[in-house]
């Protein structure tokens, strides 16, 4: 069974009219080297922005680059290890010399299989560092610049999961830093006095390598066979019996960007195929 990333085309981006999205702004996407990350960035770029990849992946996120560019995009890939403090402050610096920083998309993230009792604690910590506190100090960084920007504005988004909705198990910490982003948009918006918005996007499973790369894991944590994982755990209680395609879910990142999306203040976008909802 080989399910594969697919390509991204002009046609497949959702772009919007908005006199936010143009080359004096700047949007920073995390994760941009694979997956939703670089279709984001991609989406991102096709929209005008400015767009600022960030990824410890340099050939990948080198690649993601150059297809942004082929769709008459503007991107800057920046390799950084968004665990090294110094390194993400020293990226944000650079973005804010592009433009206004005024879009921000956490979306790296990193999967590990295993049950509480046997779950390693050193990739405990590598998963907050990654995917809660990472999000948090970007947000930090950025929203002074966002508020300094013209009109005050900015939009920051984070990459959520069904897990930020319901736990399933042996995903313990993906469970728990999914959870926290939906507190971390809501949080922000709180601060944001409706001009600084924060959103997430809850989806089910998409063809990137993270979700393709924990199928054998799958299979052997619940001893059942690769296609089993895929028809029954993945997709078994999707209406939809296929996996989202990561340029549909990066659309949703322009939607909530966009000022079609104001009053978008905290909320979370939550397209899973029905897995939460329906029963």
């Amino acid at each position: 069974m080989e399910i594969r990333e697919p390509e991204i085309t002009r046609e497949q981006i959702l772009i919007l009219e908005d006199e936010a999205f143009c080359v004096q702004n700047v949007c920073i996407v995390t994760g941009a080297g694979t997956g939703i990350g670089r279709a984001t960035a991609i989406a991102a770029a096709a929209n005008q922005l400015m767009t600022v990849g960030l990824d410890i992946n340099e050939k990948e996120g080198k690649k993601t680059q150059k297809m942004a560019r082929d769709l008459g995009g503007q991107m800057i890939f920046m390799r950084c290890d968004l665990g090294n403090d110094e390194e993400v402050e020293r990226c944000v610096a650079d973005a804010a010399r592009l433009g206004s920083i005024k879009f921000l998309a956490n979306i790296a993230g990193i999967q590990h299989i295993d049950a509480i009792e046997t779950f390693p604690m050193e990739i405990y910590d590598r998963m907050q560092r990654l995917m809660l506190r990472a999000p948090f100090l970007l947000s930090k960084l950025t929203i002074p610049h966002m508020r300094r920007s013209p009109g005050g504005t900015g939009v920051i988004g984070h990459m959520a999961s069904i897990h930020a909705h319901i736990c399933t198990k042996n995903k313990p910490v993906y469970n728990i830093t999914k959870f926290g982003l939906r507190a971390l948009a809501q949080s922000i918006s709180a601060e944001g006095d409706g001009k600084i918005r924060s959103f997430t996007v809850s989806t089910g499973f998409i063809k990137t390598p993270l979700a393709l790369n924990q199928i054998p894991a799958q299979a052997a944590q619940r001893g059942i066979s690769p296609e089993e994982v895929v028809r029954e755990v993945m997709l078994g209680r999707s209406r939809i019996k296929e996996m989202m395609n990561p340029i549909e879910v990066a659309n949703l990142f322009v939607f909530g960007f966009s000022h079609h999306a104001r009053f978008l203040v905290g909320g979370d976008l939550l397209f899973d195929g029905g897995v939460v909802l329906t029963y």
